[in-house]
């Protein structure tokens, strides 16, 4: 049976903001998607004048998490994904990877931003064997983010938790790994994390280009060191080739040796 669900939250309440840049009509933007206002194209190419690889890595962003879906559906057996900070719908989202390979499975995408909201109903379309759903909730609130997910998945089978370019907007590492420890922990044995994160220390214009945005009025975003983005995944059992710059994580077999980005990130199971 397929679920066509919403959970209602407090982005519903809420306008959409059309003179201040956002992050997810920005990425979207520079995905080639039409979902977003001339206020978020001038704060793009504000962005890439400064730092013109941003493109590459909002791509390689989108390839890394096509392949870990691939890995989990194909290779660990995994049936049910649970999306946070789920952004704009563009190409290639969860639920079209997820069921191209399985039509039975399911998927719970997470935002809490009103257009992402208006959005929701082209994430959820789904296979007749499978079922999509999208929570309007905000990551800062994890056991509200597990209560709404059970209503589609069943939270005592093993399910993907998804965190793509999401944790870098809570700036306290501390809290940031909190919420994620929480969210493991609704989740059995033979789950798995798959995070990927803007990472400082490796681009001197990313970071330029990043911390000027920040000082933008937007919700800022800040990239983490690697061995910060490292540590979410503590206690877990990290797949190979471990937390790497993305395009390096199992590139497909055949293409040309990949030129390491300032995006890092990884695939870990749950023991």
């Amino acid at each position: 049976m397929t679920d066509h669900a919403t959970t209602p939250g407090p982005a519903a309440h809420q306008k959409i903001d059309t003179t201040v840049p956002h992050s997810a009509r920005i990425w979207n933007y520079w995905l080639g998607g039409k979902d977003n206002y001339p206020v978020d194209k001038e704060a793009g190419d504000a962005y890439s004048a400064v730092f013109p690889g941003i493109g590459t890595v909002a791509r390689s962003s989108r390839a890394f998490l096509r392949r870990n879906i691939t890995h989990l559906v194909s290779e660990a057996g995994i049936g049910q994904f649970l999306d946070i900070g789920t952004g704009l719908p563009t190409v290639d989202n969860t639920h079209e990877v997820a069921q191209r390979l399985d039509p039975r499975s399911r998927i719970v995408y997470v935002d809490h931003d009103p257009m992402v909201l208006a959005h929701a109903r082209a994430l959820l379309t789904s296979t007749p064997e499978g079922a999509t759903a999208y929570v309007d909730a905000d990551l800062s609130d994890p056991d509200r983010i597990l209560a709404a997910a059970a209503e589609t998945l069943d939270l005592s089978r093993p399910t993907a938790l998804i965190l793509s370019n999401i944790l870098g907007h809570i700036g306290d590492h501390d809290r940031a790994r909190a919420i994620v420890t929480r969210l493991m922990e609704g989740l059995p044995s033979g789950s798995y994390l798959s995070i990927n994160d803007g990472s400082r220390g490796t681009d001197a214009d990313y970071e330029r280009a990043q911390d000027a945005y920040n000082e933008t009025g937007a919700v800022p975003y800040f990239l983490r060191p690697v061995d910060r983005i490292a540590a979410f995944f503590e206690g877990l059992e990290l797949l190979e080739p471990g937390v790497v710059s993305v395009p390096l994580w199992r590139p497909a077999p055949g293409s040309p040796t990949p030129e390491p980005i300032g995006e890092h990130g990884g695939l870990a199971r749950k023991p």
